[in-house]
């Protein structure tokens, strides 16, 4: 039987965990400061939620869910996204009437979609996304947006930058729509077939088409911004105005719809110009969802947030040659010779262990040579060496790895004397 990992997935190996440990740790570092608590949703919904929340026009609704039936006859799907779950969630255990407004929630999980397997892109992949419902306020759209480009600032990314839009109110919306169907219908056969079938059920999905980008009605598309009212162009020009007072340089892209169809008011996405980088230089996307919660069965209530994929990140890092400050070393390597000191060496273990200290030994009777080359390839600071000859005369020998200076230490007093300067 030849074992081998489905396409469009991979193995996170130990060397690789610890640079996606670091990232989180930096994400979880940036959440609390804008006070963001974690929710974890199940890895499966009824499909309807993603249907409905995502949108049936959308390439993942109609073409990417992984979705199958259970033994009961019921649809579920492995969630391709996380904002459709999180409103599940938050309209199923009532937060919208938590005091406490808006509601600031973010979440780190793996998300699954049958897409074509790229640089940088899995059919299993894991997302980082925040998600702030309550507040119809710009300057929380402000704040989500500084939250996702300080990741991206933290994890030591120079070569990012913002590209926003507004796809309006709903009043904005209807009479872009009307344009654009009168834009596209005369000649909508020659685009296609997804196009054909949105034309009418949601014309705006046609400017974010891979397909017929370069078709020259793209071009000339009729801009959202030209059919703004009032207090869509007052709330847009808000957010650009807060982004401005932050010090956030940003692109108006009046093209850009991102890809769900729950999306209205500001959009956004942050891309990488590194060298190098891919064709697909989008690191993260989100915007606005008024509407989302009432369609779930809450009551009126604002949303926005954004979603980045880990995996796109470390791509990005591996582009711009950014080396994570991860510590791989151990503390302490204990090279135990002989029966005695090897049984010894196990309570030695566990009492560096529970003192704080990362310590490990051999398992596989090497020689002490081969043990010492061990601690070297481990990046040990120090190495413990104890035999039969030690443990009679109550020490051990302790060998600072980076200087090679090695002296005695007591065993009834090894803990507090460490203590002292191994830190």
């Amino acid at each position: 039987m030849k074992v081998q990992i489905p396409r469009g997935t991979q193995d996170i190996l130990p060397g690789q965990a610890k640079i996606w440990q670091w990232l989180e740790e930096k994400m979880r570092e940036v959440t609390n400061k804008y006070h963001f608590e974690e929710i974890r949703t199940p890895i499966f919904e009824h499909t309807e939620i993603f249907a409905r929340g995502v949108g049936d026009t959308t390439d993942i609704v109609q073409k990417e869910m992984y979705s199958f039936q259970d033994r009961s006859g019921r649809d579920l799907t492995l969630r391709p996204e996380g904002t459709a779950a999180v409103v599940r969630s938050f309209v199923e255990n009532k937060m919208y009437g938590d005091p406490n407004q808006p509601v600031k929630l973010f979440y780190i999980g793996p998300m699954f979609r049958y897409e074509r397997p790229q640089s940088g892109r899995y059919r299993q992949f894991v997302q980082f996304g925040v998600e702030a419902l309550g507040s119809q306020d710009p300057a929380i759209d402000a704040e989500v947006i500084s939250l996702a480009m300080n990741i991206y600032r933290e994890a030591g990314l120079k070569n990012v930058h913002l590209v926003i839009n507004s796809l309006g109110d709903k009043e904005s919306r209807a009479k872009h729509r009307e344009a654009l169907i009168n834009h596209f219908r005369p000649r909508i056969g020659e685009f296609c077939e997804d196009c054909q079938n949105r034309l009418e059920k949601n014309p705006l999905r046609i400017l974010d088409c891979k397909v017929d980008r370069e078709h020259e009605l793209m071009k000339t598309a009729p801009s959202i911004l030209e059919y703004f009212n009032d207090e869509s162009k007052v709330y847009f020009d808000k957010v650009c105005q807060y982004l401005t007072d932050l010090g956030i340089e940003y692109t108006i892209d009046s093209t850009l719809v991102r890809g769900l169809d729950y999306y209205n008011a500001t959009t956004f996405e942050i891309m990488s110009s590194a060298p190098g980088f891919g064709a697909i230089t989008t690191l993260c996307g989100g915007g606005r969802y008024n509407g989302l919660v009432e369609e779930f069965g809450g009551p009126e209530t604002p949303g926005i947030g954004f979603a980045l994929s880990i995996e796109r990140l470390i791509a990005a890092l591996e582009a711009e040659q950014v080396q994570p400050d991860i510590h791989n070393g151990l503390d302490f390597y204990v090279v135990a010779l002989g029966e005695r000191a090897k049984d010894y060496s196990v309570k030695l273990l566990s009492e560096l262990r529970n003192n704080g200290f990362s310590a490990d030994r051999d398992y596989t009777g090497r020689k002490m040579k081969a043990q010492l080359k061990s601690a070297d390839r481990l990046h040990a600071k120090f190495v413990v060496i104890i035999g039969e000859d030690e443990l009679d005369g109550g020490i051990v020998q302790l060998k600072n790895m980076e200087t090679g200076e090695q002296k005695e230490i007591k065993l009834a007093t090894f803990i507090e004397e460490i203590k002292q300067f191994a830190v």
